[in-house]
């Protein structure tokens, strides 16, 4: 058990979807609908809690944005927002050109079939959540709008503390029992037959991501170079300690000290540094987002028999993820958590195909949150250059 506890979240991931196949290869039908009770389960109240995570992060994350450099924070979420947009749109226009090759005749019958193909477990248990996935967006922006215009102490305190409470479900209870849940999907998944198909898909899905991970923090550093007039490559060889600590900690808000350290040897004025790096650890997630799009492509291909999801409705998707993963890079796995509402109401994603949103993303979780924190510095940069040229010229 011990072994157990030290292995990273990834591991245990790893080490539950094998368990997944071999009891699935190895024990009877009974046996394995005794693991399928519990990811049926656990499926319904992680719906109940999506609308929860969804207010808990988005509310406090929404009213903390203020600050007495108003223009210079209007500026660097602008900023953030569309390179996290940009980000997005690369990754799902470079899906529509390279996953038709990847995972031609691939399709899986258990996501577009699963009532036919998978198991159903002993029980039922339907908890409904307190309100949809819609409300909870709007609800969340009126609150979180509302309480930093009006400076509202009180209540920012309070959602800060219910977004404490939010955490923690996710930490001591949604995240330890992952792995529980990726194992008995896949024991199902591996009864229907197409397991091994689903993982070589998975191989070459996470190439493409690491490749535009890859993309994204060379294009912002060179545009971040462009503007600062500085060699872009000798800006990336000075982020590389925080893009290893990324890679550690799989937490933008831990990897914040590094990042502010990086931010100032590549020249970033100490005290922009000090006010955009914990703001983009926060509001900037490229990585992610790029993560999150490319695998809801590939996903949406293989249950709609080679069919791409319509451009508006991908952009909604965008859109609307930029904004929903806000205070998500705090809990490793937790964007994929805020994304899970998304992926439900625009994508029509089913039980199935979230779990494997889940495992798909958890397993480059750490170069995600990587390419976040490493771009942070680049728009850091940028933002010192239109500080200097508008902000402190009129000051």
């Amino acid at each position: 058990m011990s072994f157990y506890n030290r292995l990273p979240l990834l591991g245990k991931l790893l080490l539950a979807l094998v368990l997944g196949i071999i009891v699935g290869n190895v024990f009877s039908e009974s046996v394995v609908k005794i693991f399928v009770t519990f990811s049926d389960i656990f499926s319904s109240f992680l719906k109940f809690t999506i609308p929860l995570i969804i207010v808990g992060f988005i509310v406090p994350g929404i009213s903390q944005l203020r600050t007495g450099a108003g223009k210079l924070l209007g500026l660097s979420t602008a900023i953030a927002y569309i390179s996290t947009l940009i980000a997005g749109a690369l990754a799902y226009f470079v899906a529509q050109g390279v996953l038709p090759n990847i995972l031609k005749n691939a399709s899986l019958q258990s996501l577009s079939n699963p009532e036919e193909l998978l198991l159903k477990g002993y029980i039922g248990f339907s908890m409904t959540p307190i309100f949809d996935v819609t409300t909870a967006l709007v609800l969340s922006f009126i609150l979180g709008i509302g309480i930093s215009s009006l400076k509202l102490d009180g209540m920012k305190k309070a959602f800060d503390e219910f977004g404490q409470l939010i955490e923690l479900l996710l930490n001591k209870l949604i995240i330890p029992l992952l792995p529980l849940y990726i194992l008995g999907v896949f024991s199902n998944i591996t009864v229907s037959g197409e397991v091994f198909k689903i993982l070589k898909i998975f191989l070459f899905v996470f190439a493409v991501i690491i490749a535009l991970h890859i993309v994204i923090i060379v294009s912002q550093y060179f545009v971040g170079g462009a503007v600062n007039g500085r060699n872009p490559f000798k800006m990336i060889t000075k982020i590389l300690p925080a893009y290893a600590t990324a890679i550690g900690t799989q937490s933008s808000a831990a990897t914040i000290p590094v990042t502010l350290d990086c931010a100032k040897k590549m020249g970033v004025d100490k005290s922009i540094a000090n006010f955009t790096i914990p703001l983009f650890a926060t509001i900037h997630l490229s990585g992610s987002t790029i993560t999150l799009t490319t695998c809801a492509t590939a996903v949406y291909w293989l249950q709609h028999g080679g069919q791409f999801p319509a451009g508006m409705v991908m952009l909604q998707f965008i859109l609307m993820l930029g904004v929903t993963m806000v205070a998500a890079p705090g809990v490793p796995g937790g964007a994929v958590m805020a994304a899970l509402g998304l992926l439900q109401s625009i994508l029509g994603f089913n039980e199935i195909m979230l779990s494997l949103m889940i495992a798909l993303y958890i397993a480059q979780d750490s170069f995600g949150t990587a390419c976040n924190v490493s771009g942070d510095a680049a728009l850091a940069s940028i933002v010192d250059k239109i500080n200097q040229k508008l902000f402190k010229e009129k000051a």
